[in-house]
């Protein structure tokens, strides 16, 4: 048995039980569920979407690199990158005694600090085939906390390009999870990929598969979201669709729709068989939140709140679903961006990366939503609700009807 990689944990979970649920649960949250996803507090409610916050795979990620802090007392332990997009939980780990391995934006990860009795903690978005060919190498124990919804998509455009298919990767090209997704296919000769972020971007390469635009300009466009040498006449004749599983659904969805039409266009009805492939890869925690916003906003809201991560790719899905819907939304890290003295709160708008302040964000709220991205704990919810409430004056509320617990 190889006891130097380890994808199934340590079986130390009762070990870990009472430090993951002090560092991470929440009475707030405990009392949402109870109450049927609401919370009355004064004349505020609060109202929670059914499906929020840690996902299956994140909260496995999360366990199992506190598994490998029990399992390894006196080991170094290192991290690639961040376990998952949150900077508490990332924080948390360090507090713990792991290092974080970095890299600067195009480079690779600086490995020379890694010792072969080290063990170094993968991902929940995996990493890139190279980097753990060179990890392997080091020697170095390996905890793979990859999720297995990342792994689905890693078949499928292991599939691709064993068939010769060019994967179609619906993502953010610099996102860890989308290189490490892109790089699955480098395994195999004359594998093949292109990542489009968007509707917007799909379409241009749709136009060319029609017989439409200029290789070039696409060369320009997409420079770097490409495998090496990529070949827009000979690349696009047969396309795979997969996605980064932490993008809009819909979008995704539609995009594959685009990518068949266009393909039955070129091609005709009969040979979309031979030159188009898609595999429903989207995550279903994923869908399930995405889904359950959607539900809440049918309900009459004032105003919505999302708390995650500001490079969470799932937190700002979820603040585009509620933006685009009409509704003032405020996606905040976490509860310290709102400010009960000044009555404002500080948040990053959707399709931005700067954060704004919005004064007296509250007036007129009566009924406020809530989510938060899948790889948000729960007692950064519970912060924000009893955030809200100070800067409303119901903080007194709030604790009466926790039982005075916070």
């Amino acid at each position: 048995m190889d006891q130097t990689y380890f994808r199934r944990g340590f079986g130390l979970k009762k070990d870990i039980e009472g430090t993951l649920t002090a560092d991470y649960a929440s009475a707030v949250v405990d009392a949402l569920k109870a109450g049927e996803y609401t919370l009355a507090v004064g004349n505020l409610t609060f109202r929670l979407a059914r499906e929020f916050g840690f996902c299956y795979g994140v909260d496995r990620a999360v366990e199992y690199a506190y598994e490998t802090r029990a399992k390894f007392p006196g080991r170094q332990l290192h991290l690639v990158g961040e376990i998952i997009h949150n900077p508490h939980v990332n924080q948390r780990l360090r507090q713990l005694g792991v290092k974080f391995l970095t890299h600067r934006p195009g480079e690779d990860f600086d490995y020379s600090p890694l010792r072969q009795d080290d063990v170094v903690i993968i991902p929940a978005f995996g990493v890139t085939v190279r980097d753990f060919e060179q990890l392997r190498a080091i020697g170095c124990v390996l905890v793979d906390t990859t999720c297995g919804s990342v792994l689905n998509v890693w078949k499928r455009v292991e599939g691709y390009a064993k068939d010769g298919y060019t994967a179609i990767i619906h993502g953010k090209h610099s996102h860890e999870e989308t290189k490490a997704t892109a790089s699955q296919v480098t395994r195999y000769p004359g594998g093949r990929y292109l990542v489009v972020f968007d509707k917007a971007e799909a379409r241009l390469v749709c136009d060319f598969i029609e017989g439409r635009g200029d290789a070039s300009e696409l060369a320009r466009h997409f420079h770097g979201k490409t495998s090496a040498g990529f070949d827009y006449s000979r690349d696009l004749a047969r396309v795979g669709i997969a996605n980064q599983t932490t993008m809009l659904a819909g979008e995704s969805l539609a995009i594959a729709d685009e990518f068949r039409e266009s393909v039955m266009r070129r091609y005709g009805e009969e040979q979309v068989a031979e030159h188009f492939r898609s595999f429903d890869t989207i995550c279903s925690a994923t869908q399930e939140r995405q889904d359950a916003v959607v539900q809440l906003l049918e309900e009459p809201l004032d105003a919505m709140v999302v708390v995650g991560g500001y490079n969470s790719s799932n937190s700002c899905n979820l603040a585009t679903l509620c933006a685009t819907r009409g509704i003032p939304t405020y996606h905040i890290e976490d509860a310290l961006c709102i400010d009960p003295a000044g009555g404002s709160v500080r948040h990053q708008p959707i399709r931005t990366k700067v954060e704004v302040v919005a004064s007296d964000w509250l007036r007129g709220v009566r009924r406020l939503g809530l989510t938060a991205g899948a790889s948000t704990p729960n007692n950064k919810i519970g912060e924000t609700v009893a955030r809200v409430c100070e800067s409303a004056g119901r903080l007194v509320e709030l604790e009466r009807v926790l039982g005075g617990k916070d």
